[in-house]
């Protein structure tokens, strides 16, 4: 099968949150939807190799927050480039503010946001799926919610032309990480996204 048919799905990215033991984390994640109006609960899935994943665990809350059109590049960069297992994503970054559940939502970049409190949680393999009730929630501008094709295409920058070398490298498509060598390993997995080899493109 052609991996890319993957990418052809319409979906958003967002901002999850959460606090437990009284520190603040945060991770980019592509999957959250409405799946009941009455009551009013969200799904999202977040990958186990996430900090934020065993913090919502322990929490059993999280907030999302909606990320726009206008949004940084640096936003990406700063919730999912890095891991909350090596920084404080929250020091000194001043771009939110703590909601009523004590979990901080982004105000940068950022469209609403939803406070939710977990109810089921689903064992997924490389991912959990935690099924959550809509707690509180905000609008805070009205530019459109960024989809995956938008961020590709107007936000992420594009690579630079590589410089004529003998070294293989290969691309991740998803966040532009790139492994130098060559053969990548069938089971390596990107150390900023998490997506497996299939997802990387080789350059040579």
């Amino acid at each position: 099968m052609d991996q890319k048919v993957m990418f052809q799905f319409g979906y958003g990215l967002y901002v999850l949150t959460t606090n437990a033991d009284g520190m603040d984390n945060g991770c980019i994640i592509n999957t959250a939807i409405q799946v009941t109006s009455t009551p009013c609960r969200v799904l999202i899935a977040v990958n186990k190799q996430n900090r934020t994943h065993d913090m919502i665990l322990a929490s059993k809350k999280f907030n999302i927050s909606m990320i726009a059109e206008n949004a940084s590049f640096s936003l990406f960069q700063h919730f999912g480039f890095q891991s909350g297992k090596n920084v404080d994503k929250f020091a000194d970054y001043p771009d939110c503010t703590r909601a009523e559940n004590g979990i901080m939502y982004i105000t940068k970049g950022t469209n609403a946001y939803v406070s939710a409190r977990v109810c089921e949680v689903m064992d997924m393999g490389t991912h959990t799926i935690f099924v959550a009730e809509v707690m509180d929630g905000a609008m805070l501008s009205d530019v459109p919610t960024v989809t995956y094709g938008y961020y590709q295409s107007n936000i992420k920058p594009k690579p630079e032309a590589k410089k004529q070398t003998d070294e293989v490298t290969w691309v991740c498509k998803v966040c532009g990480y790139v492994y130098e060598g060559d053969p990548l390993p069938a089971d390596f997995v990107c150390p900023i996204c998490k997506h497996g080899a299939a997802d990387f493109e080789r350059r040579a």
